[in-house]
This record gives C-alpha cells, structure tokens and sequence, in this order.
C-alpha cells in the first residue's frame, strides 16, 4: 500500500476510503451520512466533528492506531491509549490471553503485536519454536526487547523454513498474508517491517528455483500458483526425521479501545494429521 503521505484529514480520508476500495456511496451507505457530504468532507468544503471522524473510521475499519492520526490531521486530540501489558488496567485481556494460552495446551499457540514478536507462549509453542531455532539464530531474529520474531523464525535460512516440505505451497499464502495485514494496517512502520519479511521470503523462493530438483518449480509458476480447494493449507515440517503437519487459527478481541489490545493476535495450532496430535500430546508434561 502507498504511504499516506499527507497529513490533511481531506486527503488521508480519500486515501483510506480507496485503500477500502469504497466509493464516496459506498462509504456515505457505511458511515449512514450523504455522499455529498463525504464528498463536502474530502475537498474541504466541510470541516468534520470528532464524532463524524470516529463514525468515518469506524465504517472503514481503519485501525486503532490510525484511527488517532485521522483524528490529529482533523485537529482533536488522541482518544485511545496505548498501554503495556503489565498495565493494572490490562489485567482483564492479561486474564484471557493466559486462559487461551493454557487451555490450548498441549497443543501450541502464541500471542503476536503487528510486528509478529511473540508477546507470550504456551509450552507447546515454547517447544515448536524451540525445534526452529538454530544455536547462533538469536541475534537475527529478535527485537530490542528480545522477543522472537515469529516470522523472521519462519522466513531465516536457519529457522523454522529449512524444515518446511510444502514451502512451495506454502510461501504464496504466507506472502498473501503478510501483503494483506500491511494493507490492513496503513502503519508505515508495519509496512517497512513486512516488506522486509516478503524480500526474506521470496529469497527463499529465489534459492529454491536455483534447485528445481527439490522445488519441480521456476520462481514466478510458485508465486502465480492459485489456491487449492482445500479446507486449509497446513505447513508441514521435517525436523531431523520428526514430521509435523500443523495449521493455525487466529483470533483478536472483540471490541478493542486501547492500541496494543487492538493489535494483538491469537495464533492457536492445530495438528492436519493424528501423527501430529500424537506427538504434542506425548510431549505434554501433564499426559496420564
């Protein structure tokens, strides 16, 4: 996506209503005003309230985070806070985060930001990854903070993507994903991040066209390849004769109003195979 490279509110209104791949009807229909107004709003000739700039953000889904740029380029002040975890006021989304951790074990699951580092973990993912990590990897693929980065642990010529057998399958839905949540996002700072990781992925791509032997595809067939009519596309591994076929499901909070709980995401693991559901389950340390 474009940066929104002007401040105006007229101008960053009409680049996310084109992000959104609204009309001015459309957008008018979503945020139940005119279209004339929608219109009066992005030349200028009308100035919006705050109300209309959270009504307007609101039917765009843009997020939390921009949602207060939207508001500073109108002339309002920030309305929504970006706490820490550790936050007494965060106790409540600590409590349920912890919940969904420890009842999906023996099973893996991970908290991300919009970065995708891990913010928490279960056991079992604290042992996924752990297959993943290569001992000098560290350096290359955590924060300032020292929070692994989930997806520089996929993409890293020494992390998770040595072990994956289907990366052909795989990279277009992984690239797919990271381009859709920078979309999604309009954060530059995301987008600078993800396009990073895409670059990482499609050297991966790049190196295995080099070896058609264990590819069997050129570079551009694998990134044109349309999606399978499958239920889901699982990632399946091979570490060191461990085989692993797994897919994940993702979730976020219903009604966010603060930017960190607007940007975390579940990611929950599930086993495509009983070969794999046998393994976590034998490696949880509360099995009978």
């Amino acid at each position: 996506m474009n940066e929104l490279i002007s401040d105006s509110f007229q101008s960053m209104c009409r680049q996310w209503r084109r992000v959104r791949q609204l009309s001015q009807l459309d957008l008018a229909l979503a945020a139940e005003v005119s279209q004339r107004h929608v219109s009066w709003l992005e030349t200028g000739r009308s100035q919006p309230s705050r109300e209309m700039v959270i009504r307007l953000s609101e039917a765009m889904n843009i997020p939390i985070r921009e949602r207060n740029q939207l508001l500073k380029s109108a002339g309002f002040s920030a309305i929504y806070s970006e706490s820490s975890l550790n936050d007494p006021i965060m106790a409540p989304v600590m409590r349920a985060l912890n919940h969904v951790l420890k009842n999906h074990d023996p099973l893996p699951a991970v908290v991300v930001d919009r970065f995708w580092n891990v913010k928490k973990q279960n056991q079992a993912a604290e042992l996924l990854l752990g297959l993943g990590q290569a001992d000098d990897l560290q350096e290359d693929i955590t924060n300032e903070q020292g929070e692994l980065n989930i997806a520089l642990l996929t993409l890293h010529p020494k992390g998770l993507r040595r072990y994956i057998t289907n990366w052909a399958q795989a990279a277009p839905a992984f690239i797919q994903r990271l381009k859709e949540e920078a979309i999604a996002s309009g954060d530059p700072a995301v987008k600078e991040a993800f396009t990073r990781y895409i670059t990482l992925a499609q050297e991966d791509i790049e190196l295995a066209d080099g070896n058609k032997a264990s590819s069997g595809k050129r570079k551009d067939e694998i990134l044109a390849m349309p999606g399978r009519l499958l239920p889901i596309l699982p990632l399946n591994l091979d570490i060191d004769g461990l085989q692993l076929s797994l897919f994940s499901v993702i979730s976020t909070f219903g009604t966010p109003q603060d930017i960190t709980t607007d940007e975390l995401r579940i990611e929950a693991f599930y086993p495509a195979d009983e070969a794999t559901e046998t393994f976590f389950h034998s490696m949880s340390p509360t099995q009978d």
